[in-house]
C-alpha cells in the first residue's frame, strides 16, 4: 500500500479523536464535581442539623497507635488516635449512652465534660458547632468548583486551545480554580482550628 505524503496514517488519531476524549474527561470531572457537592451538604450542615446535640463524661482516654511502613524507605510512621469513652447524655435528656466514644482532640481526666454529637446510632463526634458544620460544606464546596471548573473547560473545548471564546472561557475557568483553591484553603483552616 502506498502513502502520499501528508495524509494521516489509518491507524492514526485524528484531532476530533482527542477532543472527544476530552470532552469525556470534562463531563467525567463535571460529575466528580457534583458528587463533591452533594457529599458537601451531606457531611457538613445536613449531619450537623440531623444530629443529637448533647455531653460526654468521660470515664476513660486512651491513645490508639497505629504504624504504616513507609514505601520510599525502610522507616515507619507512627500515627496516634486519642479516643474519650464515658456517657453521653443528649441536651434535652432523651438520649443516654453508657458507652459512647469518640475521636478527641486532647485526653481528659475522669469526669471532664466534653461537647458532642450524636451523629449515628452509636457515632460520636466533637461539636464544633454551625461553623464547623458550615465550614466543612464549603471545604467540599470549593473542591467540587476546581472540578467544575476544569470538567466545563474540558466539555467545551475538549482541552484543545480554539479561538477567542475559547480563550475567554480558559480565563473564567482559571478565575474560578484560583477562587476554589483560595476558598478551600481558608475552610480547611477554619475546620482546623474550630
Amino acid at each position: 500500500m502506498t502513502q502520499v505524503h501528508g495524509n494521516p496514517a489509518p491507524n492514526a488519531a485524528g484531532p476530533g479523536d482527542r477532543t472527544g476524549l476530552g470532552r469525556l474527561i470534562g463531563a467525567g470531572l463535571i460529575l466528580v464535581g457534583l458528587v463533591l457537592l452533594a457529599l458537601g451538604a451531606y457531611l457538613g450542615p445536613y449531619t450537623y442539623a440531623t444530629a443529637t446535640p448533647g455531653k460526654l463524661t468521660v470515664d476513660t482516654c486512651t491513645v490508639d497507635y497505629k504504624y504504616r511502613s513507609s514505601t520510599s524507605s525502610s522507616s515507619r510512621k507512627k500515627t496516634k488516635t486519642r479516643w474519650c469513652y464515658g456517657t453521653f447524655t443528649s441536651a434535652d435528656g432523651s438520649v443516654k449512652d453508657l458507652n459512647a466514644e469518640l475521636k478527641s482532640d486532647a485526653l481528659h481526666q475522669r469526669g471532664y465534660v466534653i461537647e458532642a454529637i450524636k451523629t449515628g446510632d452509636t457515632s460520636y463526634q466533637l461539636d464544633h458547632g454551625w461553623v464547623g458544620a458550615i465550614a466543612v460544606g464549603c471545604a467540599w464546596f470549593f473542591g467540587a468548583l476546581i472540578a467544575l471548573a476544569i470538567g466545563t473547560f474540558g466539555a467545551v473545548t475538549g482541552f484543545v486551545g480554539g479561538g477567542a471564546s475559547a480563550q475567554g472561557l480558559f480565563r473564567t475557568c482559571l478565575v474560578l480554580v484560583g477562587v476554589g483553591v483560595v476558598g478551600l484553603v481558608v475552610s480547611l483552616l477554619v475546620v482546623f482550628f474550630v
